[in-house]
């Protein structure tokens, strides 16, 4: 694949609802673009808080079904039930795979305890870690050719990650990011304003 500019990849981030189960290429790849981004992000006070989870195969569907599971309990018509379920399986399911991003609390206990005039920044701060991350594994995956959307459904699914996969409960699961070739087109992109929205003091 012809290599973008940092410029373009920006730009050709976009949200897809609708994906296949294909991949462009191999799992190993898949898996060094999840561990490059987590290797070299930023965070503060370089504390490595971030830690991610790829589901490829049967663990990936494993994830929504369980997704969907905790929906029906929650689901207040047949209707609304449908839908949702339609949703899910269409816009997540259908994918390739998906990636869980969490933050290990016990390291951003651990900053607070050792710099409390911090305290009340470093959960923060470890949001803004996860953010960064989660868009350079966005941009990685887009370049590769993949589509992908970025998804909240905890804290209803937490306890259930936990339990599948064996993750630690100090682990806090911040989002969810299915991804596959896209098998759609994003939804038209509005933009405000810049003059509204950048100032340049020169």
């Amino acid at each position: 694949m012809k290599q973008k500019s940092l410029e373009q990849s920006i730009k050709d981030r976009r949200t897809y609802y609708q994906l296949s189960n294909q991949s462009p290429i191999s799992d190993e790849e898949i898996q060094k673009i999840i561990e490059h981004v987590a290797y070299w992000a930023p965070s503060p006070f370089n504390s490595q808080s971030t830690r991610m989870v790829l589901l490829l195969g049967e663990n990936h569907k494993k994830v929504w079904e369980l997704t969907k599971s905790e929906l029906k309990k929650i689901s207040k018509s047949e209707e609304g039930w449908k839908k949702t379920e339609e949703k899910v399986n269409n816009s997540f399911l259908a994918g390739y795979g998906t990636v869980l991003f969490f933050e290990d609390m016990s390291v951003v206990k651990g900053l607070q305890d050792k710099f409390p005039s911090y305290t009340e920044k470093f959960a923060q701060w470890s949001e803004h870690s996860s953010a960064i991350v989660q868009v350079l594994t966005w941009m990685a995956l887009e370049n590769e050719g993949f589509g992908a959307s970025l998804q909240h459904y905890n804290p209803l699914i937490d306890e259930g990650i936990q339990q599948e996969w064996g993750i630690s409960k100090d682990w806090k699961l911040i989002a969810q990011m299915p991804f596959g070739i896209p098998a759609g087109k994003p939804g038209e992109k509005t933009h405000e304003p810049l003059e509204k929205r950048v100032l340049v003091f020169k």
